[in-house]
């Protein structure tokens, strides 16, 4: 196996794994494979502070937050975005700190379901750009390889 791929979610991914009824959902199974050590999840404070705020807003019980908070402070990759590294590169300034967390992170993929990030065309710096069905079918393929 190579070096495992190092990914940064979307906070609209968190959102719906959470929100998420489905034991087999994309993004539930995607939060799986990274508690397995499948890949390297890389975060940054920003991310971290509007994940929390939007399940908030979404109704998640508390207790549920703090086990997925508690999992990142724990295990995921976290990187500074400095104010001045973040490019006006999409029209959501939140859109434009996922970028440059994955810039900062050296992040081979970026896992959105936003669609304001097509207009990077699928890749920016080297970085994929997809949505979690097409990242998870890139870990089954990796995680499937003969060692």
């Amino acid at each position: 196996m190579t070096d495992r791929p190092r990914a940064v979610f979307d906070t609209n991914v968190f959102v719906s794994a959470s929100l998420s009824n489905n034991a087999n959902s994309p993004t539930r199974e995607l939060l799986e494979r990274w508690k397995r050590n499948e890949f390297t999840l890389i975060i940054c404070d920003q991310i971290a502070k509007e994940v929390i705020e939007k399940l908030v807003a979404r109704g998640v019980a508390p207790d549920e937050i703090e086990a997925q908070t508690s999992a990142l402070v724990r295990a995921a990759e976290w990187v500074v975005v400095p104010d001045e590294r973040i490019e006006a590169l999409l029209s959501d300034p939140d859109d434009n700190v996922i970028v440059a967390c994955a810039v900062e992170g050296q992040a081979n993929y970026l896992v959105t379901y936003d669609p304001h990030f097509n207009s990077l065309g699928g890749d920016y710096r080297g970085i994929k750009i997809v949505k979690a069905i097409p990242f998870l079918e890139a870990l089954r393929r990796e995680n499937d390889q003969p060692e």
